[in-house]
């Protein structure tokens, strides 16, 4: 499945991304935006949130599952001090665990529907596809601030 390889893909390049020099983890892409610690720990902690909203979904169709402030996040857990090893590992797990979700339910739930509170009506199939293009947009960040 298409869906599966990207998310294997987009894990792989992910973690390369853990064990940069502190320079480089400091570099940003823009002025005023994340550096690439920040945003390796806002890929996290997003993964995080788009597992539970999966699994809600799978086990509860239909139900309204709340969005994320990531910029109170980001202030409240400090991602300038947050320990990457920690997260590498969570990021890893939590990625197997989607995969695993992904190949039981992609086909067979993908039409379960949610609502988010801040997008509106979802299924399932959107939120395993936004894990992809989430950490695919980020991806991007952090490819720009190397350059």
């Amino acid at each position: 499945m298409k869906l599966i390889e990207e998310l294997e893909q987009t894990r792989d390049k992910t973690l390369l991304y853990f064990d940069l020099s502190e320079a480089d983890l400091s570099k940003c892409y823009a002025v005023g935006k994340w550096n690439i610690k920040q945003l390796l720990n806002h890929i996290v902690d997003a993964e995080t949130v788009m597992y539970d909203r999966i699994r809600r979904v799978i086990s509860k169709p239909n139900q309204v599952i709340w969005g994320f402030d990531q910029d109170a996040w980001a202030t409240g857990l400090d991602y300038n001090q947050f320990p990457l090893e920690i997260n590498k590992d969570l990021f890893q797990s939590v990625r197997t665990a989607i995969i695993y979700l992904a190949e039981q339910y992609y086909e067979s739930l993908g039409s379960n529907r949610f609502v988010h509170s801040e997008t509106g009506v979802r299924t399932l199939k959107d939120e395993f596809d936004k894990v992809v293009w989430h950490n695919e947009h980020h991806l991007n960040q952090i490819s720009q601030a190397l350059a």
